[in-house]
């Protein structure tokens, strides 16, 4: 079995365009794009993959920082950039094919965005509460 060479580099959101295109422009395809939330701040990775060489671009971000699509790029990112928006509310502008929140219809708007709140709920359930 092959396992593919790595690597994760963390940019500003304000590279996050110029480093997809530079992907794009070189064969690279757009495996996935991810999202999870760490306290106060969304780490979001774009994988690409170009002859077993696999490239990861993270940016971190709050809740109230908007980001650019790559969809002018990468048009199947819709389907990750409208999933990111409706389960973590990330604020995400200019997606080509763009849902407007109903994309994934939930019973909580936002079910995986964490609130303090939410957190303060998670640590005591654990038994870890003060």
């Amino acid at each position: 079995m092959t396992t593919e060479h790595q690597v994760t580099t963390i940019i500003p959101i304000d590279h996050l365009m110029g480093e997809v295109k530079k992907r794009h422009d070189t064969g690279y395809r757009l495996v996935q794009i991810g999202c999870g939330q760490f306290d106060n701040l969304f780490e979001i990775n774009y994988s690409f993959e170009k002859e077993m060489t696999f490239e990861n671009l993270r940016i971190v971000l709050d809740e109230k920082t908007e980001i650019p699509s790559i969809t002018d790029l990468y048009k199947a990112a819709f389907v990750y950039e409208n999933e990111i928006r409706d389960l973590y509310g990330v604020l995400i502008h200019g997606i080509a094919i763009d849902y407007q929140g109903t994309f994934i219809r939930t019973a909580q708007k936002h079910p995986f965005r964490n609130s303090e709140k939410d957190q303060n709920t998670i640590h005591t359930e654990k038994g870890g509460g003060n």
